[in-house]
């Protein structure tokens, strides 16, 4: 018996990991909607290959409003919010200019719940709403500092995707704050342990194999293993 198409939502896939999770669902047989805020050549590609492209900014209400009412019909066993933002992460929180604060913790903390509350209705019974999250976002883990605003807006996100879970208590999908490992991009750096490709794997994984279908919350790493909040 043939099993229908799954159908992801892939939103921040201009690069990156965002990218990189596209390709790896399409190469799994799964339908791709994967949206951008400008250009991007590598998601250009993959249209041609059968990804949907769509334009959305999430820390803009009407840019969301106006991407939900063209995907409103759409069914999605995956939605999953990558989009982010690092800036000023190497400084310490009083060096950093009080508009960056506001921007990080929007578009890293607050945006990726607004956009999952105006999707929640899309995700289809048995699937998942994720967010890309961070190791750094686990309060129990940081024994050392660093990286301040970045992780306060990770571990913000973690907490208002908990109070979403809370407020859809009666759901029929699952929610998972995912921490990509360290991985070579724009943001990870040339020095990370992993590269996209494997990154994006684990994490298609996760998702697929050790979570679907399960209408739970949970913190987890792209190897499947949990972290402490």
């Amino acid at each position: 018996m043939s099993h229908p198409q799954k159908h992801a939502l892939i939103v921040g896939a201009s690069r990156g990991l965002g990218l990189g999770l596209t390709e790896t669902f399409l190469r799994r047989g799964w339908k791709v909607t994967a949206t951008r805020r400008g250009a991007a050549p590598g998601l250009e590609r993959l249209a041609a290959e059968g990804v949907r492209v769509e334009t959305v900014d999430i820390d803009d209400d009407a840019s969301v409003a106006a991407l939900h009412e063209r995907t409103r019909r759409e069914q999605f066993d995956l939605v999953f919010v990558v989009a982010g933002v690092l800036i000023d992460a190497e400084k310490p929180l009083k060096a950093v200019a009080r508009a960056v604060h506001t921007q990080v913790y929007l578009t890293n903390a607050v945006s990726p719940i607004l956009f999952a509350d105006a999707f929640a209705g899309t995700v289809a019974p048995g699937g998942t709403l994720a967010f890309m999250s961070s190791v750094l976002g686990s309060v129990g883990l940081n024994t050392e500092g660093g990286w301040e605003n970045y992780r306060a807006s990770k571990a913000a996100l973690n907490t208002n995707a908990r109070s979403f879970a809370a407020r859809h208590a009666d759901r029929a999908f699952g929610v998972l704050l995912l921490h990509p490992g360290w991985v070579a991009t724009d943001m990870g750096g040339e020095g990370a342990d992993l590269d996209v490709a494997t990154s994006a794997a684990g994490l298609a994984d996760v998702i697929e194999a050790r979570r679907a279908g399960r209408p739970d919350l949970a913190f987890l790493d792209h190897r499947g293993e949990a972290l402490p909040w």
